[in-house]
């Protein structure tokens, strides 16, 4: 069964309606007391919740009700949008509505926060109950002959939504004391509002010593200049071009550039605008990036840089279960082409492999998969590509025949279906085609690699929620998982998590031999190994 749900608010009740599977409705719409009806109704019948945007999901889990499983109208707007060709063009519900009425859609609206809708705000406007059940419907057609593929990325892509909105809601358990403790010991004291760390002004000194003259070391454009006055020409201030620079000035700069990098991203203003009694909860994006890898609005939490890690802690008599997938993509590479050579068993996939083709140079190893799946052929990387063309020719002529379309501005896909953005006005330029296929040579495995995450993060929720555990997920990024659980549920949220990994596996490619281990240690702190 499945309903779709209005969660109403500010007054409104929520509203919901029940439909056959196929999206056509089975009653008419009724309208609820309250949220906790949501809930009876999840008890008594466990359906499949039709919701219009990851934030419908908001408000019931504000007055503590918990969904099994979903159907997110605008996230799979966004799948068969792309699918068609048309990437990037709006799909938020009232663009879809606009579709099945034979209108040219609107730019979806920008996302607003939770407040009472006022005059202009779409939400105020139609009947949303109404329009979330003739998209689903028009959505469930159109998936039907889709194939089965598309129909997984729809339900994994609306699961990862409610998985979102959950980790935010349960927020990652976070030391404000130790936090500032770590700064300290980095930057010096906390400074006054808008003066520099200790530590960073004093290597900002040096870099005036090492120049004979003063600047402003977070200028790019006063960087560059006193190169030059130096007689080092350089056209960005990136670190790595600056390393390659013999001058004095060098050390401490570099030295700045990473502290003022910490400080800017996860200092102390950082600190205060983003962690609340304990918890950082960051507003996770699914299917942010054009390969179905998520993003955040603010915050930051895709990279918590190393320095600041100890700060992640779990409560007294609680763990951290932290998970992430061993050599994700390349593993995803071998089951795509089917030469299962190039990922036996679940050891170390670039130790093994340099084993066996780069004399036991492991660095050889992950340089030459890595420039297969990104199309890097500078250095020595042309010489071990030859190496892995000739041993695992399938796998190769996989990424391979993927760059040839980027190139030629064909669609590329998914294992399951997640289709890649059109090729742009000019791309028969030879520069420009080539730029393009290295995008489509890297989008078919890390589309992929996304979707696996995406269903072991389904799979995983699923398995927590079925044994009743109190192990929460409370952050996740690109292949990684961590776990807020109490000590004595550990190991067994451990087991659950290397389950999940195994059932993803086959779910996208059934019984191939490529498994997909999961590297699982059980911490107080996330920088604990």
């Amino acid at each position: 069964m499945r309903v779709a749900l209005d969660p109403g608010g500010h007054g409104a009740p929520p509203r919901v309606r029940r439909l056959f599977e196929d999206g056509t409705p089975s009653s008419p719409p009724e309208t609820l007391p309250d949220l906790r009806a949501v809930a009876a109704l999840e008890r008594e019948h466990a359906p499949r919740w039709v919701l219009a945007r990851p934030r419908s999901y908001r408000p019931l889990l504000a007055a503590g009700v918990e969904l099994g499983r979903a159907h997110d109208v605008e996230l799979v707007e966004g799948l068969l949008v792309a699918a068609d060709g048309r990437f990037g063009e709006p799909h938020g519900l009232a663009a879809a509505v606009a579709r099945l009425q034979g209108r040219v859609p609107e730019p979806d609206p920008p996302e607003v926060d939770d407040g009472p809708p006022t005059l202009f705000d779409a939400r105020a406007a139609g009947d949303e109950l109404a329009d979330v059940v003739a998209v689903h419907g028009a959505q469930q057609r159109a998936l039907a002959g889709a194939g089965p593929g598309m129909r997984l990325l729809a339900a994994a892509e609306s699961a990862g939504a409610l998985v979102a909105e959950e980790m935010t809601a349960a927020g990652l358990p976070w030391r404000p004391d130790v936090h500032d403790r770590l700064l300290s010991e980095l930057l010096g004291p906390r400074p006054l509002p808008g003066g520099r760390p200790a530590k960073l002004a004093a290597l900002a000194e040096q870099v005036d010593a090492a120049f004979g003259r003063p600047l402003n070391p977070d200028s790019p454009a006063e960087v560059l200049r006193a190169f030059a006055r130096a007689g080092h020409e350089l056209q960005t201030t990136r670190s790595w071009e600056i390393k390659r620079v013999d001058h004095p000035a060098v050390a401490p700069l570099l030295a700045y550039k990473e502290l003022a990098r910490l400080h800017s991203a996860h200092g102390w203003a950082w600190l205060r605008s983003w962690v609340h009694d304990g918890r950082f909860r960051p507003e996770y994006v699914v299917g942010g990036v054009v390969s179905g890898r998520w993003a955040t609005r603010g915050g930051g939490a895709l990279q918590i840089p190393k320095a600041v890690r100890g700060a992640v802690r779990a409560d007294p008599g609680w763990r951290l279960v932290v998970a992430d997938a061993a050599q994700l993509e390349p593993r995803v590479l071998a089951a795509l082409s089917r030469d299962h050579a190039l990922a036996p068993g679940e050891e170390d996939l670039y130790t093994a492999l340099a084993a066996r083709e780069f004399g036991g140079d492991r660095g050889k190893a992950k340089l030459a998969l890595l420039s297969a799946m990104y199309g890097q052929t500078s250095g020595g990387a042309g010489v071990l590509l030859a190496t892995l063309r000739r041993r695992y020719p399938a796998a190769m002529a996989f990424v391979e025949e993927a760059a040839r379309a980027g190139e030629e501005g064909r669609l590329v896909r998914s294992h399951l279906g997640r289709t890649c953005p059109p090729a742009r006005a000019g791309h028969e330029q030879p520069a420009a085609a080539r730029a393009r296929g290295r995008f489509t040579r890297n989008f078919v495995v890390q589309a992929t690699a996304a979707e696996w995450a995406l269903v072991l993060l389904a799979e995983l929720r699923g398995l927590l929620r079925g044994s009743g555990s109190p192990a929460r997920l409370v952050f996740f990024q690109h292949d990684e998982v961590l776990l807020h659980t109490p000590a004595e549920a550990a190991q067994e949220s451990a087991a659950a998590v290397r389950t999940a990994a195994a059932t993803a596996g086959r779910r996208l490619f059934g019984d191939s031999p490529v498994r997909f281990p999961m590297q699982v240690r059980v911490v107080e702190g996330y920088d604990e190994r």
